[in-house]
């Protein structure tokens, strides 16, 4: 049982939290010679008020469902992430003063490398779309667990901050208690609103989400002002805290600008720490609160059962079979997830809402929140599938790429990939989400060419953990494996092949088709080639590539719908490129416009017969 204070008693306690965590921003950001002390200060009640009045959370476990999740966006302010946890029990104290060393955890800005970190954070504008994704995960999995989200004022110029509010109140995720630390400065001079909390109040009640507009240093109200917010009532809740950047750091710099991201001198940081000392009232901290576990109510995911039916062996569009491979998926793992940006008629995921509508999430046409919001699903121990057209997914560049940095376990599957979407034009066609993805450190990139194929990727996206990406084509085009074909990470197919090659030719997707097309030309002509099906364009078997290559003269011809930079034919470079081996590249290399597929592939020089000039010029004749 909870020991009782008196509320006075408890106020003083959680001041004194407060100070301390204040003096240990201080002492670990100077110790570093870098750091936030400022933003830390500014925030200082808010979070030990959280940690100490309202956050339920188990040391031993924190990412069990039941628990409460804390989601620091303004991720600058890692020092007082730190020091909470250190006030908690989670982090010995003297530990802190290794902040930002190399060989500590204890980095500039949060990441999971902490267990009780669930997303990295510092690229101001995710952390409440990732909160959006907690909250709604631990409501599929039955919990009571609330997630708080302390934001910086200067982050709510981003846009990807209103993707994720409107998407909150539209789900009415009660859950979700975002804090807005107004201290009115940012980086370079003052935030767009300064202290103007009337205009936050008003934007964040337009968006559906009851406000409550507080002092932020003074405890009572942050007190009252969470326990208020953690009640639910059918919306998430904001507390909207005017704050003071330093505050309680000194006159010099208290509300001043030019002190943000500046340690403190070590002769001021002994003075504002023996001045911050002197304030202590010296009474121990409020004992954390426990989560409750509803035992009966909470639900108990299913172990994954052997995957029933067979692929499509026949002519289909890989989107269409991504579609299908996610509900035989969604049918033996129910931690699977769907999520989709308004394009579920064509990317297929409706499939998966048809069958599972409670384990599907429209993310609406703000892809950047739907990839946060995946990174918090992924965080609750879900699988979440996000899909849109490939193009599209790019916006969210910015999100994956934090995502990596979290190693979230998020798969995404862009469709409608490169040209040979025809008549929509260029603004519909990704030609650089190959780059982008093959960009993320520790992702896997499969580019599928049939059915049979998108369904292995698909299966072997779910089983790995990570970030996975899935391209898939528009058009149907024929099967090419057998049912029982196995597929495995960094796996290449040879689907044509003789003892008498000189040329090997790597394709994938629609280029794939286009190369056995050519190769049927060739064929007739006594021309022998082989084909590569490059299904796992990252990682690549380079040791099965330079096989290839050795027995085809040396000489490799890439084709991908795709731009040049960072895609298929750059990975094949880095792969054999330095070992003696000609690399030849097809690519689309000026920006498209609209027209019929065929015709665009040849225009574009990626198409049958643009291979087989490619190869009569490489070959001599």
């Amino acid at each position: 049982m909870a020991v009782s204070i008196p509320a006075d008693a408890r106020l003083l306690a959680l001041e004194d939290v407060a100070t301390q965590l204040r003096v240990d921003s201080v002492r670990a950001t100077t110790a570093a010679g870098s750091g936030h002390p400022t933003s830390c200060a500014s925030a200082a009640d808010l979070v030990a008020a959280i940690f100490f009045d309202v956050m339920r959370f188990d040391l031993q476990a924190p990412r069990d469902p039941a628990c409460d999740r804390f989601v620091l966006s303004k991720g600058h302010a890692a020092p007082l992430l730190y020091a909470a946890w250190a006030a908690v029990g989670a982090l010995d104290r003297k530990d802190l003063v290794q902040l930002r060393q190399i060989d500590s955890d204890l980095e500039g800005h949060p990441t999971p490398r902490l267990p009780f970190v669930d997303v990295a954070t510092g690229s101001l504008g995710q952390g409440l779309g990732v909160g959006v994704g907690l909250a709604v995960g631990a409501r599929m999995l039955g919990t009571d667990a609330r997630v708080f989200v302390v934001l910086g004022d200067g982050e709510m110029a981003e846009g990807s901050v209103w993707e994720a509010a409107q998407m909150a109140s539209h789900e009415k995720v009660e859950n979700l208690v975002a804090i807005v630390d107004v201290n009115a400065l940012g980086q370079s001079g003052p935030t767009m609103l300064g202290h103007d909390l009337k205009t936050y109040q008003r934007r964040l009640a337009a968006f559906g989400w009851r406000v409550n507009v507080i002092d932020g240093h003074d405890m009572k109200q942050v007190t009252a002002a969470l326990r208020r917010a953690t009640r639910g009532r059918g919306a998430p809740t904001a507390i909207v805290a005017r704050t003071v950047k330093g505050k309680g750091l000194g006159d010099e710099v208290e509300g001043k600008e030019g002190w943000h991201g500046k340690p403190l001198p070590p002769d001021m940081a002994e003075r504002v720490i023996a001045s911050l000392e002197s304030r202590l009232h010296r009474l121990p901290p409020p004992p954390i609160r426990r989560p409750r576990r509803r035992v009966g109510k909470t639900l108990l995911l299913p172990a994954p059962q052997p995957i029933a039916g067979k692929p499509p062996t026949g002519e289909i569009a890989t989107r269409q079979a991504y579609g299908e491979a996610l509900v035989r998926l969604g049918e033996s793992d129910a931690r699977v997830r769907a999520l989709d940006g308004d394009v579920k008629n064509s990317t297929f995921a409706e499939k998966f809402k048809e069958r599972f509508p409670d384990r599907f999430v429209e993310g609406w046409i703000a892809e950047q929140n739907m990839v946060s919001v995946a990174a918090g699903l992924g965080a609750q121990g879900l699988i979440p599938f996000v899909t849109s057209f490939a193009c599209f997914l790019e916006r969210a560049a910015d999100q994956i790429r934090m995502a990596g940095i979290s190693r979230a376990n998020v798969k995404l599957c862009g469709s409608h990939a490169g040209i040979s979407i025809g008549e929509d034009g260029p603004s519909q066609m990704a030609l650089e989400d190959l780059s982008m993805f093959r960009a993320v450190p520790e992702a896997v990139v499969f580019y599928p060419s049939d059915g049979v194929a998108t369904d292995a990727a698909v299966q072997l996206a779910a089983a790995r953990k990570g970030i996975v990406y899935i391209r898939t084509t528009r058009g149907k085009t024929a099967g090419l494996y057998r049912e029982d074909e196995a597929f495995a990470v960094g796996t290449l197919k040879t689907l044509r092949r003789s003892e008498r090659d000189r040329l090997a030719i790597v394709a994938a997707g629609i280029t794939l088709h286009e190369a056995l097309a050519a190769y049927d030309e060739m064929a007739k002509q006594g021309t022998a080639v082989r084909v590569i099906d490059l299904f796992c364009v990252k990682p690549l078997d380079a040791t099965a590539l330079l096989e290839a290559a050795r027995a085809c003269d040396n000489r490799i011809l890439t084709v991908e719908d795709h731009y040049p930079e960072g895609g298929l034919g750059d990975a094949v470079m880095e792969a054999v490129g330095t070992a003696n081996v000609a690399v030849h590249r097809l690519a689309v290399r000026e920006i498209p416009r609209s027209g019929p597929p065929k015709q665009l592939l040849e225009r574009f020089g990626i198409g049958r017969g643009a291979i087989l000039t490619k190869v009569r010029e490489i070959l001599g004749g």
